[in-house]
């Protein structure tokens, strides 16, 4: 060492990397296969490999360090509106619609295809989140288009492809397609009735003269409007809600807009500028104005709403399903660090505080993937009305609390590396930053709840089905089955009360964790949970495990690592 050094390098964690995410995971693995998603476990076994390479994670700093960039005109003044992004984004994207991750449950051969598509989603959700978003909104695009067979038959070749095109081209040259959507405006924020975005028809005989095939011409209308928050304005078409009347009687209408029309020419949709947002960095979003944009109808007129909705479920169960993924992510990297890092004699990881804090957080983040690949199954088996009805408690309260969780959780993740956890350097700042989108989008918190009370009050077979599936567990845990008990008892009263509607969502979602766990886990992960989280004082901070919880084993679990 030389006399004017001032330090040695030592005590020091490589990062996390060279490990594969699937490998290390016996919980997702567990739950991969007993939801139905055997026939993907192979696949995801070398995904897991390809996603845990340190060069497939410095894409994702790389594509968050290089915002996209918004180009309103070519050079020679032609409005274009496009939008570049950095190489490493392209190389994301392209691994994950290479995988499916976009369309794989829509042109499935097998069954448990939801399930197998969570789990991947899951795992890319450890990786990098901005490219997540505009690959959920072509997978949720899919039940909605299907309400237009024509614009169906024309497109889904395309979506369903596993090329990613990134080229700003009609259609017809593209070899994949990405779609997007746009509901949000200015006045509205989720009460997306007052929006004001209009859309007028144009006649049939109009459209045939402009874009020549009859086809093309019927249920095609002009949009003149807004949408405050316009995501991935690079998709080569959206959905969106426009008012069809002008007296508003007949309500909000879903209308599909292109980026290209029929003709070759560009539509009307003019990106005024990128959001310059929190996390999800790597993604743009946008705010865009109609200047009489054509759009053609999806779905019946007046019926937007229940239309998108079939995106927007789909929506809402990635938002579940990808906050599992960064849950996992920032376990991992928490606890890797502190199996090296040596403080007062001894690694962190052996240090009693910290195994409770560790421990506290590798049940939350079990307990949110076993959720997550259950809710997935309810999907895989919508036919079955009471996996429908129980998809449809499950999505709005599973969006609602595990979205809500992840805050909390990337805060103490990144305490656990301390200040080092606090900088840009490693991914934790990242992780912590794009825990709250999945809160806000596609209904906040307060909107997720009031969905929740709408589902029983709308349905009261629901809490039949909620009830079925709780009593999967048993009865041979007395604080589980006075819990359920309760729950089942306060469902069995009208629901109204807005003003619990929270605490409401919470029960429900502990409950069913817990059942997963007592039937699933081992013991001493089945124990830990519901001794934490049923009584009082659920959703404190992490740490607060009570004794008697062996921390090791669930440490050992939590994550396998080759020392």
């Amino acid at each position: 060492m030389n006399e004017f050094d001032t330090h040695e390098i030592s005590n020091t964690v490589a990062p996390f990397e060279n490990i594969n995410l699937y490998a290390c995971d016996p919980a997702l693995q567990e739950a991969l296969l007993r939801e139905g998603g055997a026939n993907a476990a192979a696949s995801l076994q070398a995904l897991g490999e390809l996603l845990g390479r340190a060069e497939t994670l410095e894409l994702a700093r790389l594509a968050n360090q290089n915002k996209p960039t918004l180009h309103n005109f070519d050079r020679e003044g032609r409005r274009i509106d496009e939008v570049e992004y950095h190489p490493a984004w392209h190389k994301l994207m392209t691994l994950l619609i290479e995988n499916g991750t976009h369309a794989s449950p829509w042109d499935a051969v097998e069954g448990g295809e939801q399930v197998a598509r969570a789990a991947r989603y899951i795992l890319f959700g450890q990786v990098e989140n901005g490219s997540q978003c505009p690959v959920t909104m072509t997978y949720a695009s899919v039940p909605a288009l299907r309400q237009a067979p024509r614009i169906a038959a024309r497109w889904l070749p395309k979506i369903l492809s596993r090329q990613y095109d990134p080229r700003s081209l009609p259609i017809e040259q593209k070899r994949g397609a990405l779609l997007g959507m746009g509901m949000t405006e200015k006045q509205g924020g989720s009460d997306v009735r007052s929006n004001t975005t209009r859309a007028m028809p144009v006649p049939p005989a109009e459209g045939r003269r402009l874009f020549g095939e009859e086809g093309d011409a019927e249920d095609l209308f002009r949009i003149v409007g807004h949408k405050w928050f316009f995501s991935a304005p690079q998709c080569d078409a959206h959905l969106v809600l426009a008012q069809t009347d002008d007296a508003g009687s007949a309500g909000l209408s879903c209308f599909f807009l292109p980026r290209y029309l029929p003709d070759g020419s560009r539509n009307q949709i003019r990106v005024q500028r990128l959001k310059d947002k929190l996390g999800n960095r790597s993604s743009a979003s946008s705010e865009v104005e109609f200047t009489g944009a054509y759009g053609w109808l999806v779905g019946r007129q007046g019926r937007g709403i229940p239309t998108i909705l079939e995106m927007g479920s789909h929506t809402r169960l990635d938002c579940v399903v990808g906050s599992a993924g960064i849950m996992r992510a920032a376990l991992t990297h928490a606890l890797h660090h502190a199996r090296r890092r040596v403080a007062f004699g001894k690694p962190l990881a052996q240090q009693p505080l910290m195994q409770n804090v560790l421990a506290d957080m590798a049940l939350e983040s079990e307990a949110a993937t076993v959720f997550a690949l259950r809710l997935a199954r309810c999907f895989d088996q919508s036919d079955d009305p009471a996996q429908a009805l129980l998809a449809r408690v499950l999505t709005p309260a599973g969006k609602y609390w595990i979205c809500k969780r992840g805050p909390t959780f990337g805060a103490e993740a990144m305490e656990v590396l301390g200040g080092s956890g606090y900088v840009e350097d490693g991914p934790l700042a990242r992780l912590y930053r794009e825990f709250p989108v999945n809160s806000i989008w596609e209904g906040s918190g307060n909107v997720m709840c009031l969905d929740l009370l709408r589902a029983f009050g709308k349905t009261p077979a629901a809490r039949e089905a909620l009830a079925a599936e709780l009593a999967l567990a048993g009865e041979g845990n007395v604080p589980y089955t006075g819990y359920t008990a309760t729950l089942l008892a306060d469902l069995a009263q009208p629901q109204s009360d807005e003003y619990g509607a929270r605490r409401l969502a919470e029960r429900i979602v502990l409950a069913v964790q817990a059942g997963l766990l007592l039937r699933h886990a081992p013991a001493f992960v089945a124990d830990g949970f519901v001794n934490s989280r049923l009584g009082a004082g659920v959703g404190g901070a992490f740490g607060c495990l009570p004794a008697g919880v062996d921390c090791a084993a669930i440490l050992a679990r939590a994550l396998v690592e080759d020392e």
